[in-house]
């Protein structure tokens, strides 16, 4: 599942226009996905949030973070969103690529730090959702599975600002969610 082909910065730096014209207060969630184990992943049409587990089914509970005291699972990395015009500029439109990403939700709203700072709520569903201050950067996978370019893209200083390699969330209020919800900035 990993792409022989991967994007030039040059190309990359052509769809920072349309990554920048993003809705900012109401969008589409255009795909949910679920971790089940490492490097597994279940494309979903409707999900639980929970605010102990995240995403029920979602291994983030287990998953152990250099950024806690003890090793355990980040409560500020609960949730992984990214925006669906970064995707598919990075996949070359092909969505069923997207869930490589390793988010969980891919929305098309702009998530700059200026549209979405921390503490930002976004209603879900029926959930409720709060952005949170831990940056999402790339790993090995991501540069491995959409390139080195791809990466340096995502976090430079204009990515960083706009949150291109995506934000972290955690869940304020429990619910059900579904494929092509809309989701709101409160």
């Amino acid at each position: 599942m990993v792409a022989s082909h991967h994007l030039s910065k040059e190309a990359l730096e052509l769809g920072l226009a349309t990554i920048q014209a993003s809705p900012k207060g109401s969008a589409k969630l255009d795909l949910i996905v679920r971790r089940p184990a490492e490097n597994k992943r279940e494309v979903l049409q409707e999900a639980e949030l929970d605010l102990t587990v995240g995403l029920v089914g979602d291994t983030w509970h287990l998953r152990s973070s250099s950024r806690t005291a003890d090793g355990s699972a980040h409560p500020d990395m609960q949730l992984n969103i990214m925006n669906s015009r970064v995707i598919d500029l990075l996949t070359s439109g092909d969505k069923e690529r997207w869930q490589l990403a390793g988010d969980q939700f891919f929305i098309d709203m702009d998530l700059s730090k200026e549209n979405l700072p921390a503490g930002t709520q976004l209603a879900l569903g029926e959930a409720i959702i709060e952005v949170t201050a831990q940056p999402h950067t790339g790993c090995d996978k991501f540069v491995e599975r959409f390139g080195l370019e791809a990466m340096k893209f995502v976090n430079s200083k204009v990515g960083k600002e706009l949150c291109l390699r995506g934000i972290n969330a955690k869940v304020v209020k429990a619910g059900k969610i579904h494929l092509g919800d809309t989701v709101q900035k409160l």
